[in-house]
């Protein structure tokens, strides 16, 4: 019996159109479509909506966030986002979709790349979606957090859990006959790569500088302390962070410390704050503060406006000289924070090849 001829030779093969078979979601929390008054409120109305953010129960909180909160922060947080604002738009997003560019440069065809945002356009539900239409069945998520929170890292696994079996954007969701696998990057707040690049990272920058800073502050966003009282391990995994890039840096015990950003609301947040540790750093005589945010993976309003902005303006008012705060931006687009990516997704789909 002869064997059929196979149907295609070798030239013939490499020759075929590539497709990607492994989805890759980057995700971030997301940002107002423009500065105005208008898209802030959709925005934070969606963000602040979510219990993984503020966890009251909905008869509670609901009438403060629609009758007190939405008409009066969107108007101020505008003013802010006007003011760091950029010609193609959104710091935040515009990084973002950097990444996004970069990291499927890295991967090459085999991937397809996404950006998926939780909170705003160019969502994780449409991430998803361009997934099914380019028949991709498997997706790794990879949360652009590397410190673990429940009001981040778990809020995109539901997202994207939610995503995948077809319950967003609708009343009557409409069930899905074919669910894609999906699998979740776990935090790396310690992973050597990651430290490696925030390294890399600060050691640039500190080149560009006329001195060394006599003291780093390195902060992350808060937590409501109930939120960590009650098994959320986000500032366990900060100090740690923390303590692996100054062991990295070679930074003495008296030359760094951590410290938390963003209070909301009336309840007490992990501290000590960042504003109170400025101040502090200035009234006590530190001449040269540098100042990074090792838990935000992109320049955006709490970073470009909160720490470079309204930090530097509280240290001067509490004794510093403008040109001796220094603000060092998030790893953005930096190489070596891309290749770690890059690295990450390829150790997190082993057996999908």
């Amino acid at each position: 019996m002869v064997e059929n001829k196979a149907k295609y030779d070798t030239k013939e093969l490499l020759s075929l159109p590539t497709h990607p078979s492994i989805g890759v979601i980057l995700a971030q929390i997301g940002t107002p479509a423009r500065p105005d008054a208008k898209a802030v409120r959709s925005y934070l109305r969606r963000f602040l909506s979510d219990r993984r953010i503020v966890d009251r129960s909905p008869w509670l909180w609901q009438p403060i966030l629609q009758g007190i909160i939405l008409r009066t922060r969107p108007r101020k947080s505008a003013r802010l986002y006007r003011q760091i604002w950029t010609e193609e738009g959104s710091p935040l997003l515009v990084h973002s979709f950097r990444q996004q560019s970069a990291l499927q440069d890295r991967l090459g065809p085999k991937f397809q790349v996404e950006l998926g945002l939780a909170y705003s356009e160019h969502s994780i539900e449409r991430a998803m979606l361009r997934m099914e239409q380019a028949g991709i069945g498997r997706v790794l998520v990879v949360p652009l957090f590397p410190q673990y929170s429940s009001t981040t890292t778990a809020s995109v696994y539901d997202q994207a859990c939610f995503a995948a079996l077809g319950r967003t954007g609708s009343k009557a969701p409409t069930l899905k006959r074919h669910v894609p696998t999906l699998r979740f990057v776990e935090p790396y707040y310690k992973d050597p790569g990651y430290i490696t690049a925030m390294k890399a990272h600060l050691l640039r920058h500190m080149e560009r500088l006329n001195r060394e800073p006599d003291r780093v502050v390195l902060s992350f966003h808060g937590i409501p302390k109930r939120y960590a009282d009650t098994g959320d391990p986000y500032p366990e995994h900060c100090m740690e962070t923390a303590r692996l890039l100054a062991e990295a840096m070679g930074w003495r015990e008296n030359r760094w410390q951590v410290a938390f950003q963003s209070r909301f609301g009336p309840e007490a947040w992990v501290g000590p704050s960042t504003d109170d540790v400025i101040g502090s750093l200035a009234e006590r005589g530190v001449a040269h503060l540098l100042i990074f945010a090792p838990g935000f993976a992109a320049d955006c309003l709490e970073t470009l406006h909160e720490l470079d902005i309204e930090g530097r303006d509280h240290f001067c008012a509490s004794g510093g000289r403008t040109e001796q705060f220094h603000y060092a931006p998030c790893l953005n687009d930096q190489p070596e924070w891309l290749d770690f990516l890059a690295g990450l997704v390829e150790r997190n789909v082993g057996g999908w090849e």
